[in-house]
């Protein structure tokens, strides 16, 4: 066994988490794994390498010695220095390693391994209203279910699969690769471990069939687009009568005519006419809980926001109602008639000149920095 570092042989660095450590193992070894690369004994090389670099980098007290002290700190550890210094079978740690990465393998009757189902995604558009409240609601989906006829055997009825003759069973099979036994899929039953001579005429030997699904899925309050609600169990179903995957429902929520939502807080404009904002009055203002009144200060300038505390969302994870943040909007009048028109220019000569810098003191302090760039420009 080449005595390459552990860590080059992961194409890490030594200070990867555990995590990318984990990662980059899997990729290896799905790439290099026997049963995607027969008769290659340079995969299969790569596979063990990476095997026992991961082996020995994965516990903390091993890593530190092989830190400090390299391969000569771990060559006489279990798991140190080749496949032989634990005594673990080679097909053992193939059978491991397959388990890990194709999706958590178990053994069946008679030896064969079986896989859970597939899990699915189901995007659910909801309205605002129902992310914030709550809602029951059902859904159909297209699925994979084990065939109701066969019951999920793949055999037709009153008969029964029999027993693989090329791997007597176990789903798979052993072979020679030099030095090494390599275990590999039975090609005969593809890991099954049993053969289908009379199949089901229903779901053809599959064992599943397509068929639409009616779900119920209950939708918690105060959920938010990107939040996925697990209905276990109601994914596809398994090839080979391992238990089926789960469904997930992603959220979406619809977007709203007056509200945003930001965290546990909705915000929403609100158009106020120039008198209003100018002599202050009150206003009322949605939320969704119903009408509430707002008051609305002399001299309120466009853009200030009110908060309205509790009126936001209460968050699925939990904390805090959030607020509903009112920003106005000061909408100036159109379609004036004539007589509109003179009482508006009558009432802006009684605010203009010597009048300026009381009543629009903002516009007056901008119009002086106006002038101070001008002048500096010139000077």
């Amino acid at each position: 066994m080449s005595q390459r570092d552990y860590y080059e042989v992961l194409g890490v660095s030594k200070d990867v988490s555990e995590a990318e450590l984990k990662k980059a193992y899997r990729r290896l070894a799905m790439k290099h794994h026997p049963d995607r690369n027969p008769d290659d004994d340079e995969a299969i090389e790569k596979f063990k390498e990476a095997k026992e670099a991961f082996e020995i980098l994965k516990d903390k007290e091993k890593r530190a010695a092989y830190d400090q002290f390299g391969h000569a700190g771990v060559s006489n550890q279990p798991g140190g220095g080749g496949f032989g210094g634990g005594g673990a079978d080679i097909n053992d740690i193939f059978g491991d390693v397959f388990g890990d990465i194709f999706g958590g393998g178990r053994r069946g009757g008679g030896g064969q391994r079986v896989y859970r189902g597939d899990d699915l995604q189901y995007n659910l558009e909801v309205s605002l209203e129902e992310a914030v409240a709550g809602t029951s609601t059902e859904i159909k989906i297209p699925n994979t279910i084990s065939c109701e006829v066969c019951d999920g055997s793949g055999a037709k009825r009153g008969t029964s699969p029999s027993t693989c003759a090329t791997c007597h069973g176990v789903g798979q099979v052993r072979m020679q690769q030099g030095f090494f036994s390599v275990q590999q899929t039975c090609p005969a039953c593809r890991g099954k471990g049993k053969v289908i001579t009379d199949p089901c005429p229903n779901c053809r030997g599959q064992g599943r069939t397509q068929k639409e699904k009616t779900l119920s899925v209950k939708i918690p309050a105060g959920v938010d687009t990107g939040d996925k609600i697990r209905l276990s169990g109601e994914g596809e179903a398994s090839d080979s009568g391992g238990p089926a995957g789960d469904l997930y429902v992603a959220i979406m929520v619809k977007a709203h005519p007056i509200f945003q939502r930001d965290g546990a807080d909705l915000l929403c404009t609100v158009p106020i006419n120039f008198a209003t904002a100018a002599v202050g009055g009150e206003l009322e203002v949605p939320t969704l809980d119903g009408r509430v009144k707002l008051k609305i200060p002399a001299g309120t300038q466009t853009e200030k926001t009110f908060r309205l505390r509790g009126k936001g969302v209460k968050p699925v994870r939990g904390g805090a109602v959030g607020d509903l943040m009112a920003k106005v909007r000061i909408e100036t009048p159109v379609n004036l008639t004539s007589d509109q028109r003179d009482m508006l220019m009558q009432f802006h000569e009684t605010i203009s000149g010597d009048n300026a810098q009381k009543h629009s003191p903002k516009a007056h302090s901008w119009l002086g920095g106006v002038k101070q760039f001008f002048d500096d420009l010139r000077g």
